[in-house]
């Protein structure tokens, strides 16, 4: 079939090498030698079992030990051969498949086996990217499970208007998010068993701010998993929460430069790539970015820097402080 190798050429048996002919020779010698010694010695050094033993193991010993090495010579010579052969047949495979034509049709039935599990892989990832992370135990927030997360607008009604009950829609009268929910949602449910997660997660994309920031977040979760970039694989370095504060209050630069804590070169130069690349991911990054902004303003104001330290560990401030440095807001 055309592009294949050369079959293997079969092993021949070597003639004797020169070394097989001088053990052959000292053989010889030897024997000669003894079959003289025994013939040429009187009659009383033969005289006795032990004298008759220690005849034979005298005459047969060196025998012994030059067989021996001729055997490990003529294997190591075989071994060699083979080696030799192996790699001429390598090469000509290398070769073959080096001059075939580039068609992606024709790939080998393992690259392609490979190439349809990396597709599978990539498919799995991207459905499941909001499950696939590690919750920290430094996430629960008990002392902040009443406190709401983000400021409540404060309405001015006028003396003579009266308020409607019937008109009052119905996120009003909702119970705000508390901190320790809004915290949990933005960490995103660890399995299919975290039912206080997805509890959380809930009550956030019913909280018409924070759903905002949350479908944002899964977005470029979910771009980022396709990438192999997953929040938990970043350890990124912890920042004091006043600058935070300082973040939230409006600066930005090398001032907050800090926040920046992911150091990952290998996921900022993915990030980057696919940032200058993919116009999709460039515009859900930007999106993101803006409602993380815009959402964490609020959160300051009522979060304590304990609840601040709690929000860098999400996986939601992970992907803020990686795609900041992309975008270059630590510059």
């Amino acid at each position: 079939m055309t592009g294949q190798p050369n079959p293997m050429p079969a092993t021949d048996h070597p003639g004797p090498a020169p070394f097989e002919k001088l053990a052959a020779g000292l053989a010889v010698i030897w024997v000669i030698t003894v079959v003289a010694q025994v013939s040429l010695a009187p009659e009383s050094m033969l005289t006795g079992p032990l004298s008759f033993l220690m005849m034979i193991l005298v005459a047969l010993l060196p025998l012994a030990l030059l067989w021996g090495i001729v055997i490990t010579a003529r294997t190591i010579r075989s071994l060699r051969a083979e080696a030799g052969q192996l790699r001429i047949a390598v090469d000509q495979m290398q070769h073959a498949y080096e001059g075939r034509p580039q068609d992606p049709n024709a790939k080998p039935m393992l690259e392609k086996k490979l190439d349809e599990i990396a597709a599978a892989q990539r498919k799995t990832e991207s459905a499941l990217a909001m499950f696939t992370s590690r919750r920290d135990t430094a996430l629960t927030v008990p002392s902040a499970d009443r406190k709401a997360a983000l400021t409540m607008p404060v309405k001015v009604q006028g003396d003579e208007q009266a308020a409607l009950a019937l008109g009052t829609p119905a996120e009003d009268l909702r119970a705000p998010l508390s901190v320790g929910d809004f915290v949990r949602a933005l960490h995103f449910p660890e399995s299919a068993e975290d039912k206080a997660g997805f509890r959380a997660l809930r009550l956030a994309l019913e909280d018409r701010k924070t759903s905002r920031l949350i479908r944002a977040a899964q977005d470029v979760l979910t771009l980022l998993s396709q990438e192999g970039i997953y929040m938990d694989d970043l350890k990124p370095e912890r920042c004091r929460p006043e600058v935070w504060r300082r973040f939230a209050s409006g600066e930005r630069g090398r001032e907050i430069a800090s926040l920046g804590g992911i150091r990952d070169r290998s996921s900022l130069a993915l990030s980057s790539a696919r940032m200058r690349e993919d116009p999709i991911f460039r515009d859900a990054a930007h999106h993101f970015l803006r409602s993380f902004d815009k959402t964490f303003a609020e959160f300051e104001q009522n979060a304590t820097d304990s609840e601040l330290a709690d929000l860098a560990e999400t996986r939601t401030a992970r992907a803020f402080m990686l795609l900041g440095r992309v975008t270059g807001t630590f510059d």
